[in-house]
């Protein structure tokens, strides 16, 4: 590091640490004449993991990346992806460390701050837009609307994803859909980049957060600014409301990623549907949609990091919008105007008025939670709508489609 001579901090956390305090603070003096402020983190990853992020005076939320970065740089015009670009306010800055896997002997780490001229990393040049599949057409739809194929959940560089903004919405495009929210963890870095990229590649990027702590995550969607992860479930509920958003209860089974946090009021869209439901017999998913809040809106997401592992747009959430706009489509969820298919192909289960309609399902099953069940024949067939939640199902019960 050049400029002023490093701050730096060390030490070994222990899990009493941990069970103490998830999030430790760390101080880092930023002088008035400061032009940027770079920050290096060093431990053993094979040992545990610690998180990353840092704070302004008065709390002001200045960027996180998790485990997903050992370094970063912040300036008055260009910060690391994850990470607010600006003027660096005078006064004791916070390098925060999140303890997020810390091992029984415990873990050596060191912080190395200081402060001086920061400058961009080169990026990969912007991908050209790519042809858009031809997708299924003249998909019924309620007067005024039309279906709109998107994911509500994807990452990119500005937290563990492995590709720019522009790779992102060009792999979107490619794969045909409307629509993709960018929900990075955490951070609301990438949203000023989203509505230019989205022109480019001719696709709606929707502004998200997946606000993440290790007792479940939430995507938070709308341009609604950043909302802290470190507070209680409970107010990411009532914070995202207030400002107008939409919060979504994230893969509620995944792992160590499960939903294990108590709430006095649920949020109006549940993850139902995750990439990680690559078994579809396994009843598990929708069991908890009716014990969590059969009301809740029914969404899916692949949670993409990179092209080798869950694929964009797998599954597919659509939504009957107004028109292909960020406001169109939050209403659209708003209104529980949903489906999920497996992907963009179908088949397609569609709330259309007073009907529920089948598409590319000649042979499939369609129920509910009251267990009934009603054969589909035909590429095209429709039934009387009912309330609830509906699915198509295959003779094994594996799920192939959901209504909301």
């Amino acid at each position: 590091m050049s400029g002023r001579a490093p701050v730096v901090h060390r030490g070994r956390w222990l899990p009493e640490d941990r069970a103490d305090a998830l999030y430790r603070y760390l101080p880092v003096e930023v002088p008035r004449d400061a032009e940027g402020l770079r920050v290096e983190l060093a431990y053993d990853r094979s040992a545990g993991v610690l998180d990353l992020g840092c704070f302004g005076p008065d709390d002001e939320f200045r960027g996180w990346s998790g485990g997903a970065r050992d370094r970063y740089a912040i300036g008055p015009d260009w910060a690391t992806p994850g990470y607010l670009a600006g003027a660096l306010t005078p006064g004791e800055w916070r390098v925060v460390l999140g303890l997020h896997r810390v091992p029984a002997d415990g873990i050596a780490w060191e912080i190395r701050a200081a402060t001086g001229p920061v400058g961009p990393a080169p990026l990969a040049p912007a991908p050209p837009p790519p042809d858009r599949p031809v997708r299924l057409a003249g998909l019924p739809a309620p007067d005024g609307l039309r279906w709109l194929a998107g994911d509500l959940h994807a990452h990119t560089l500005h937290s563990d994803g492995a590709l720019t903004i522009d790779e992102v919405a060009a792999l979107a495009a490619g794969t045909g859909l409307d629509f993709l929210a960018v929900t990075d963890h955490n951070t609301t870095s990438h949203h000023g980049a989203l509505a230019a990229a989205g022109a480019r590649y001719g696709v709606v990027l929707v502004p998200g957060q997946e606000v993440t702590c290790g007792l479940g995550h939430a995507n938070a969607f709308g341009d609604i600014g950043w909302v802290d992860f470190r507070r209680p479930a409970a107010d990411w509920v009532s914070t995202v409301d207030a400002r107008g958003g939409l919060l979504s209860v994230n893969h509620p089974l995944g792992g160590d990623c499960a939903w294990r946090q108590p709430l006095p009021h649920r949020p109006p869209l549940a993850e139902v549907w995750h990439s990680d439901w690559w078994d579809r017999t396994w009843g598990a998913p929708l069991a908890w949609l009716l014990a969590w809040d059969p009301a809740a809106v029914p969404v899916g997401g692949s949670d993409f990091h990179e092209p080798s592992s869950h694929p964009i747009g797998r599954p597919t959430t659509w939504v009957a919008a107004e028109d292909n706009s960020v406001p169109a489509v939050l209403a659209a969820l708003r209104a529980g105007r949903v489906a999920i298919s497996a992907d963009p192909e179908g088949p397609l289960l569609l709330r259309v008025g007073a009907e529920l309609v089948a598409l590319g399902a000649d042979g499939l099953l369609l129920t509910s939670f009251t267990g009934r069940r009603r054969m589909v024949c035909g590429e095209r067939c429709a039934f009387p709508a009912e309330d609830g939640v509906h699915w198509l199902e295959d003779g094994a019960t594996r799920v192939m489609a959901i209504a909301g």
